[in-house]
């Protein structure tokens, strides 16, 4: 596959920004190329553009080589990113499952692109046919969240293989709560499809929502183009700093996540068990989909009571549905006691 050819015209001709701290890598005792203010000592230096330091961490723990990894903002800003760099405004398209994460939606009205909805079936589970028939000769990217949000569960493997080996463009497949999972990440075959990027954060088992850093993963020649159009310093020095600093206790998020799944299975148990409860639907992630008679009631009783949860009765397939995330015992607690 040339990836080349799905690449905007003007994004392959774009010649991108050229800062100062990328013109020069390495150690240098005085720095006089950037205009900054020589006090305030390390904030007062842009921080390294490419985040090189912190890629090389994140290389080790998952396998892959530092130059096809691009950090950032969360995972919304590669998702933008994909759609710019892939898509035409007014003339290309994408395709995602539906119901799924409304970003992918939001990032293609934005930047002026058709957005095309797959039904999943039922049970929540890939048609792989179902979703190439949406695709046409302008679709550039086919967005897929797995485990899926809202849903929970995870998209089968054989249905996702078959959609990247058949679809001639882009695939995402956004791994935001693999960690939750215990099937193995895409990463371990991402090698075999060039067409291929996953997306994963560290904003759920890593409990740094706040941090805003998410992690892009693709061959290195559409890391290429992600480097190319991102903002020169799209990553700050704190965030640089605090995540390097994070991934220095991966055995704690082991931990964390152990725990998460622990009371995922007893929060399901304890759910299915009141009366007004249908359906807890199976979980791959750290939340749980459930079906009652009236969501909006239900949550409008659970606020009453200070507990948040989230009404997704007005998406495709979801209709009565609260998404619970899973959260300590107490707070397990909490909502069930208010739910009884």
């Amino acid at each position: 596959m040339d990836i080349n050819k799905l690449v905007r015209e003007n994004i392959r001709r774009l010649k991108p920004y050229s800062s100062a701290r990328s013109e020069f890598r390495g150690e240098a005792s005085v720095y006089l190329d950037a205009n900054e203010n020589p006090m305030n000592a390390p904030y007062n230096r842009y921080p390294d553009p490419l985040q090189w330091e912190l890629k090389a961490k994140i290389a080790e723990l998952k396998s892959v080589r530092s130059s096809q990894i691009m950090l950032g903002v969360g995972s919304d800003e590669p998702i933008d990113l994909v759609i710019r760099i892939f898509c035409e405004p007014r003339q290309d398209n994408i395709v995602a499952i539906e119901p799924t994460y409304g970003m992918y939606r939001v990032c293609a009205d934005i930047n002026c692109v058709e957005y095309r909805e797959a039904l999943l079936n039922p049970d929540y589970t890939l048609d792989a046919g179902r979703l190439l028939a949406a695709t046409d000769e302008h679709t550039k990217v086919i967005f897929l969240c797995s485990p899926n949000n809202p849903t929970g569960n995870l998209l089968e493997r054989g249905a996702v293989r078959e959609v990247a080996e058949r679809f001639g463009g882009i695939v995402v497949i956004d791994e935001a709560y693999v960690d939750f999972s215990s099937e193995p990440s895409w990463l371990t075959e991402f090698y075999h499809y060039p067409n291929l990027i996953v997306f994963q954060t560290f904003s759920k088992a890593w409990g740094l929502a706040s941090v805003r850093c998410g992690m892009a993963f693709a061959a290195e020649e559409i890391i290429g183009y992600f480097n190319k159009v991102k903002y020169p310093y799209n990553l700050n020095l704190l965030t640089q700093q605090f995540v390097s600093e994070q991934l220095d206790h991966a055995p704690r998020m082991q931990e964390w996540v152990a725990y998460l799944l622990a009371r995922r299975t007893a929060l399901a148990a304890e759910l299915s068990a009141l009366p007004q409860v249908q359906k807890v639907y199976p979980s791959d992630a750290n939340f749980l989909l459930v079906k009652v008679p009236d969501a909006g009631a239900l949550y409008d009783k659970l606020v009453s009571r200070g507990v948040i949860v989230r009404n997704r009765s007005n998406i495709s397939l979801c209709a009565g549905c609260l998404r619970i995330t899973v959260g300590t015992e107490a707070e397990n607690a909490a909502l069930i006691r208010a739910l009884r």
